[in-house]
């Protein structure tokens, strides 16, 4: 889940690197979604941060958390969780 503040988006430079990585994978393994930290009680620590911060979550469980838009780091998580 890519949160972002409605004021920065959602961040545009990694969805080509998602979009890589799912078709590397299978379409069946991996589910890309945004969320707007502003408008979800949930996120709201997330709130007031101008990088971009993405959630892994497994079976509904929180299972990785990566700051920043570092394109190395979210490849990498992103296999190690599968």
């Amino acid at each position: 889940v890519d949160v972002f503040q409605a004021w920065c988006g959602p961040c545009k430079p990694v969805v080509n690197l998602f979009q890589k990585i799912r078709n590397d994978v299978g379409s069946n393994l991996l589910h890309f979604a945004v969320a707007e930290a502003d408008s979800i009680d949930a996120l709201e620590k997330y709130r007031g941060q101008c990088e971009p911060v993405f959630l892994f979550y497994t079976r509904g469980e929180l299972v990785a958390v990566v700051r920043g838009a570092n394109a190395l780091l979210l490849q990498k998580t992103i296999l190690k969780q599968l």
